[in-house]
């Protein structure tokens, strides 16, 4: 299991609290909505209490405090001044987000987390955020400033990953990068944003799995690990390089549609941004690619048999086969 039987109960409130953020029709529902959800990962945080875990949740708190104190003051204001109050409504969105420029506390907070937790924070923290966005882009002048969020986003989530050899703050920096693309597809369509983070989310949440089973932290760590696992030197890479949007990996697809869409639109100048920042996380994916490589044994990966009745291996055979799938789904856009 993921969580204790005895956090199962704040698993589902955190559900809960998206479910009533997402389906409320009033800014108090809504916020409601958002205060159980910090409410109940906060104490997923706890679970193994030490001081990186106590330090993560105490600065996870003071950032949603302070980003649901902005959210209620505006909303109260929202009728009698729009243009301020739209704003900082989405300023507090931006800030509980972690999306740049208020992104300082993210790679922090992921630094003091277990996978488990990091997954929840990438994944499901981030629906009923990205939700009342959708709802904010109506508003002409709210645009600017989510295109200039995204754009933010994507140079600081692909910079802050170079050098790095933290896995959680690898992962961090990523999330935001890919946070800029769902900004953008946000603004354009409000379903695309939703394709987008679904391929984002399996393929995040399947590395982050891998490195939970296995209890890796570190880039030196995953290095000695495979050498030892010779099956996994093949998965690895392929999943980094999937969520780098390596084509013709899955994690490819929804960006080629992201393009397709910003050159319809003649959105040149944020596609600009967007490819340059791809090209960056590529750049240190690849190379810890290379690392992968330069290290194995080619005789090795013939040396042994694959395992499937091992739960790890037959998971990461599945989603080995769920991306060649993938790729299989711009021919059938074509032929139907």
């Amino acid at each position: 299991m993921v969580f204790p039987i005895s956090s199962s109960l704040f698993f589902f409130s955190l559900l809960l609290g998206i479910f009533i953020s997402v389906s409320s029709t009033s800014w108090f529902g809504i916020w409601i909505g958002l205060e159980l959800n910090m409410m109940s990962f906060i104490p997923l945080i706890t679970i193994k209490m030490n001081f990186y875990f106590s330090e993560s949740a105490l600065k996870y708190f003071l950032i949603q405090a302070l980003g649901s104190a902005l959210f209620i003051t505006s909303s109260c204001l929202f009728l009698s001044f729009l243009q301020i109050s739209s704003l900082l409504l989405l300023t507090s969105l931006l800030l509980k987000l972690g999306s740049a420029p208020f992104h300082f506390w993210f790679p922090q907070v992921m630094m003091g987390l277990n996978w488990p937790q990091a997954i929840i924070l990438m994944t499901f923290q981030k629906i009923p955020l990205m939700v009342i966005i959708s709802y904010l882009s109506i508003y002409s002048n709210l645009m600017k400033m989510i295109f200039l969020a995204a754009i933010l986003s994507a140079m600081i989530g692909a910079l802050g990953g170079l050098n790095n050899m933290q896995l959680r703050k690898i992962m961090a920096f990523s999330s935001i990068n890919h946070m800029s693309w769902m900004l953008i597809s946000i603004s354009i369509s409000d379903m695309f944003w939703i394709l987008y983070f679904l391929f984002y989310s399996i393929i995040s949440s399947t590395i982050m799995i891998f490195f939970n089973l296995f209890q890796v932290f570190t880039l030196s760590e995953l290095i000695k690990f495979s050498q030892k696992n010779t099956i996994n030197t093949l998965l690895i890479p392929l999943n980094l390089l999937s969520l780098g949007g390596l084509p013709p990996f899955a994690g490819f697809i929804p960006k080629w549609m992201m393009i397709q869409l910003l050159i319809n639109n003649k959105l040149f100048i944020p596609l600009m941004f967007l490819l340059s920042s791809s090209l960056i996380t590529l750049y240190f994916y690849i190379r810890i690619t290379i690392f992968f490589f330069m290290l194995m044994n080619p005789l090795m990966i013939f040396s042994k048999t694959l395992n499937l009745s091992s739960p790890f291996h037959f998971h990461f055979t599945l989603f080995l086969f769920f991306n060649l799938f993938l790729i299989l789904l711009p021919l059938m856009f074509m032929l139907f």
